[in-house]
């Protein structure tokens, strides 16, 4: 049975990287262990318990909260938000040396409480910070590296999408998953300015001197205070036990419009359905993806898969330092050729298991998985922010990727941190009451 499970899983990869939909794979190989059990013990194909995972699957509550944050992002970007937030984030950072730099950090990490995508933050902050900085005098293999990089915190910093995908396949809380977040996505964002700073040393990057006056600080300020109010809700409202991160993401939806459609007035109501068409298309391949995913898992966990992998682990080792170690190596090599979001679905009921069977935390462990998948969006072949941040700035990807290797290198220290030092993800949620 080993060798007919582990035959599946690498048929679902030969299909993925033969062109074959994500969703298609999935549905197939648990279609095929399905088949196999039947085979196995004499008994029919439970054909009934496709269709019931499937369902299962698209029907999680929790779930829910994915398409309403993509929504409240595209409301709140359509809106003409990122251009106020990274105005922001320049009167925070002033003079500093290489000051657009920083700003691109600051201004991801802003855009990261509000739409929970690197993809979103590396197009909306990147189309705008990318020509600026190559206006100043940086190169564009810097700017599209740095934009790159930062576009990271986005998925780490609460909201997050990936975090909710990860908490439904293995139980976990979401809320206890985006507490947990809180301190790694600060610690991105401080390391990657930290790396910006010691290339200032040697590349000397350009230093703004113009000093906004009274007038232009009082404006930049009432114009941030609006769009930074929804993290503050979400993250508050979460924290404070007043919502659940799904009603959070449906107060998120009704704020994003009223100040889009009534406060700042930058959209109008013929603007609406262009902008349900785009979340939806964001949202809808995911949970498709989601939903077939429930019929692979169950399907090979039918045929004992999580049993047999759990044994595989600890005859190598019992250690859960080493364990974690090899889950990381594991999880780069699957970020490289792999969107995060299906690499969670596929991996996480698998690993998680294992993980506490060595005592180690469902949201420890949940936040190491999200932030090494996330990092996937900045390492070739796939990156998808790479080639993203590439088309803004008309470079190849190779010259894109020697830019993002010093922050890729940052980010590193970072997933090491706090996969040795789990009171870094554990700490805000305990003294919360989460259960982790």
């Amino acid at each position: 049975m080993e060798v007919i499970i582990a035959l599946l899983i690498v048929l679902t990869f030969v299909i993925i990287i033969a062109g074959v939909p994500i969703f298609v794979s999935l549905l197939l190989t648990g279609v095929l262990s399905l088949a196999v059990l039947s085979s196995s013990t004499g008994t029919p194909m439970a054909t009934v318990a496709v269709s019931q995972a499937i369902y299962n699957g698209m029907g999680n509550l929790p779930l829910l909260a994915i398409p309403f944050f993509m929504l409240a992002g595209e409301i709140m970007n359509r809106g003409g938000i990122t251009e106020k937030l990274i105005r922001f984030a320049l009167l925070l950072i002033g003079r500093l040396p290489g000051s657009l730099a920083h700003a691109s950090i600051v201004s991801s990490m802003f855009f990261g409480g509000i739409t929970g995508s690197a993809q979103a933050s590396a197009s909306c902050i990147g189309g705008i910070l990318i020509p600026s900085m190559k206006k100043e005098g940086y190169s564009v293999r810097e700017a599209a590296g740095v934009i790159s990089a930062s576009a990271v915190c986005g998925p780490i910093i609460p909201p997050s999408i990936i975090m909710v995908v990860y908490a439904t396949a293995v139980g976990a809380s979401v809320g206890s998953m985006f507490m947990g977040g809180i301190i790694p996505g600060l610690m991105l964002g401080l390391v990657l300015m930290f790396v910006v700073f010691l290339r200032n040393r040697v590349h000397a990057f350009p230093r703004r001197t113009d000093k906004p006056t009274s007038q232009e600080v009082k404006k930049t300020l009432i114009d941030a205070i609006i769009p930074l109010g929804m993290p503050v809700i979400v993250v508050g409202g979460i924290m404070g036990g007043v919502c659940t991160p799904t009603e959070a993401g449906a107060i998120s939806v009704v704020y994003s419009l009223i100040v889009s459609l009534f406060v700042i007035r930058t959209l109008q109501m013929k603007d609406l359905w262009g902008i349900l068409l785009n979340a939806v298309n964001s949202a809808a391949p995911l949970l498709l993806i989601i939903a077939c995913a429930r019929v692979f898992s169950y399907g090979l966990t039918a045929l004992q898969m999580p049993v047999m992998v759990n044994d595989l682990i600890l005859s190598i080792t019992e250690n859960k330092w080493v364990f974690l170690l090899l889950v990381n190596i594991l999880l780069l090599i699957m970020g490289m050729f792999m969107d995060g979001g299906a690499a969670v679905i596929i991996l996480a009921p698998i690993l998680a298991p294992v993980a506490m069977a060595m005592d180690i935390s469902l949201v420890h462990f949940g936040l190491v998985m999200c932030l090494n998948l996330t990092m996937g969006c900045i390492t070739p072949p796939l990156g998808y922010c790479l080639f993203i941040t590439g088309k803004i700035g008309k470079i190849s990807i190779e010259d894109t990727v020697r830019g993002t290797i010093p922050y890729l290198i940052g980010e590193m220290f970072v997933l090491l941190a706090i996969t040795y030092i789990p009171a870094l993800v554990t700490w805000v949620p305990e003294i919360l009451g989460y259960r982790i």
